[in-house]
């Protein structure tokens, strides 16, 4: 991923202290986002349950005190999510673990960023609406 200066700017960013108790606001922010650009119930849920996943991957590495940022992609068809926090020496994610087996599967593509100070996790997915990215 991109340095910060590089990331476009998110349509929609949330910044909730890095605790495992503000995963359900996340999760329904993008459940409410992706219902928005009119995602199949199935994908929506699939959504949820990868976002949760990341955060549990992304929480665990967080820097005492620090936020957990949550940054929103929108356009036709295609929902990213970007769950980051701030990590002094950040681990990269195993990427034979069922987590990481978990967020390949349910969204389009699954990537991390474990460097500069960061983890960050980014999943994309695209609808299942026909004609809904065209």
């Amino acid at each position: 991923m991109p340095d910060t200066q590089d990331r476009p700017r998110a349509d929609v960013e949330l910044r909730l202290p890095a605790d495992g108790v503000y995963v359900s606001v996340v999760r329904t922010t993008t459940a409410g986002l992706a219902a928005r650009l009119d995602f199949l119930i199935d994908d929506i849920e699939d959504l949820r349950i990868a976002v949760g996943e990341a955060c549990a991957m992304v929480l665990p590495e967080a820097e005492e005190d620090s936020e957990l940022t949550c940054s929103y992609y929108l356009s036709p068809g295609r929902l990213t999510v970007e769950v980051a926090v701030s990590a002094a020496s950040p681990h990269e994610p195993a990427y034979d673990s069922f987590a990481w087996q978990v967020l390949s599967t349910m969204a389009t593509r699954a990537e991390s960023d474990s460097g500069a100070g960061r983890f960050a996790i980014r999943l994309t997915m695209e609808s299942g609406v026909p004609g809904a990215g065209s």
